[in-house]
């Protein structure tokens, strides 16, 4: 097996082989499919109805940060737990030869990251390095982003390949899953001027560089492990950055102790029970959940977050 300074264009090979590439560290784009154009439609007529008649690239500069809050806060749950987006997220699976028995799927999350730090917290969160297993991710999570308009290299993602097998101190081993569905998640759009979500991070600013970034049309997709760091780039190009991610586990990866390398994530608790079925919507079987289940689940806690009621 290569390491991971491959980035596969258009790859035909089968789902299993994707899957153990992307746990090497391998990265895989793709340009638009018919399925991911139709996701991407849906996606833009959501967020154009919430911001009409302006032009949501460009909203940010026709209103105050607070107004862009009160739109974007409830767009992004609307997308997200909408029952058509999660029917279109299926076809994409199913086109990229996903086996719908064995493979589970996420809520798919909403972004939107501002041009020039107009917004950078709760909802418009810009997140430095990170890895997705910090938050609790199983290294079995293969991540897939889309952007919904067109992008440049300057509001793209960034990975940072020199990551793969060199740990960082993250803080991750005081992160509990459950008590960030309880607080950290329910408090997203309270934070608008500043973010003090307690939520895993290097104590001190980390190198960079190398740094690749890729920008692939609206509809394009970059599919990539948990256990990649990446980060937001900081958005100068004058729009706004709309895209969509959603997350997959394959059961039989999971079962069998398959995933990518864990070099420096200790969170506790578990991201699984988010997770369904594509074929028909089941939960992932309890005891597949426990093997996986690390830490505490406190008091409070919340075991699958749940928006409030618009």
């Amino acid at each position: 097996m290569a390491t991971n300074n491959t980035v596969y264009l258009d790859s035909a090979v089968p789902d299993q082989v994707r899957r153990e590439r992307l746990y090497a560290g391998q990265i895989f784009v793709f340009t638009p499919t018919p399925q991911t154009r139709t996701l991407r439609d849906f996606a833009a007529e959501l967020i154009e109805e919430a911001f009409a008649p302006l032009d949501p690239g460009t909203a940010q500069y026709e209103m105050p940060v607070e107004r862009f809050v009160e739109i974007f806060g409830p767009l992004k749950p609307k997308y997200m737990h909408h029952p058509k987006t999660r029917q279109l997220l299926c076809e994409v699976l199913a086109g990229f030869g996903c086996d719908l028995d064995e493979t589970y799927l996420d809520v798919p999350k909403l972004r939107g990251v501002t041009s020039d730090a107009y917004l950078t917290a709760g909802v418009g969160y810009v997140h430095p390095l990170h890895r997705d297993t910090w938050w609790s991710a199983p290294v079995a999570q293969i991540n897939w982003w889309m952007p919904i308009y067109e992008i440049e290299s300057e509001s793209a993602m960034a990975f940072h390949p020199e990551y793969w097998s060199k740990g960082v101190q993250n803080f991750s081993e005081e992160f509990n899953y459950y008590i960030w569905n309880a607080v950290g998640r329910a408090e997203a759009a309270k934070h608008v001027h500043s973010d003090t979500r307690r939520q895993p991070h290097p104590p001190e600013d980390i190198d960079p560089d190398p740094q690749v970034r890729f920008v692939v049309p609206p509809g394009g997709l970059v599919i990539f492990s948990a256990t990649q760091m990446h980060s937001t780039v900081h958005n100068t190009s004058g729009r706004c950055r709309f895209s969509t991610d959603f997350r997959t586990v394959n059961i039989a990866d999971l079962r069998a102790g398959r995933g990518a390398p864990n070099v420096d994530s200790h969170p506790e608790g578990t991201s699984l029970r988010d997770f369904h079925r594509l074929a028909d919507g089941a939960n992932l079987p309890n005891e597949v959940v426990a093997a996986y289940d690390h830490g505490e689940k406190p008091e409070g806690g919340v075991l699958v977050f749940a928006p409030p009621p618009s």
